[in-house]
């Protein structure tokens, strides 16, 4: 990776992933994410939304890393995302005979942005594990509640998921300090 521009955009998408093959046969999802800064006004004591910017993104299936694949299957429009990409720029020639140059982010990994992602008390998260249909519970490939929240229900009793036999009230066991394990 020496050499190259690496950049990280924090935004939301435009439209869902377009999923597609090249003749060769490797996948790749295109899609945009609009990012828009936020400055505090002091003086009006407000937020305040700057020029909005859309980057075009790409995302490539590598040997078994199956990136494009994963952002088809797993993000709509409207997600909060957090891209990481190499910048890559190509010049081409339009109908007319104009000279164009366009650049797009080479997406090295991509995650939903937590920061606004809250669910009310008492609502189930949605993850895609179970080859992307909704389970529940992240790591929880049966579709089927579990104790802890924390995957698959450890056998031998363990019902915690996480340093020990019990659970607290909050479901966490007891770790360090009966503290979450992050």
């Amino acid at each position: 990776m020496a050499g190259e521009t690496i950049i990280t955009i924090v935004g939301n998408l435009t439209a869902d992933p377009e999923p597609r093959f090249t003749p060769s046969g490797d996948a790749v999802a295109n899609f945009t994410v609009a990012v828009t800064p936020r400055r505090f006004d002091r003086q009006a004591n407000e937020w305040r939304d700057g020029e909005t910017k859309f980057w075009r993104c790409a995302a490539w299936n590598q040997g078994k890393l199956t990136l494009a694949e994963n952002v088809a299957n797993t993000l709509r429009k409207g997600a909060s995302v957090i891209v990481q990409g190499e910048l890559e720029t190509r010049s081409y020639e339009t109908k007319e005979g104009e000279n164009r140059t366009a650049a797009q982010l080479r997406v090295i990994a991509i995650g939903k942005n937590l920061v606004f992602h809250a669910q009310p008390k008492g609502a189930e998260s949605q993850s895609y594990d179970n080859g992307g249909q909704a389970s529940g519970n992240w790591g929880n490939t049966g579709g089927q509640a579990q104790a802890s929240g924390w995957g698959n229900q450890p056998t031998g009793g363990n019902a915690s998921g996480w340093g020990g036999q019990n659970q607290n009230q909050n479901g966490w066991g007891h770790g360090p300090g009966n503290e979450p394990p992050f």
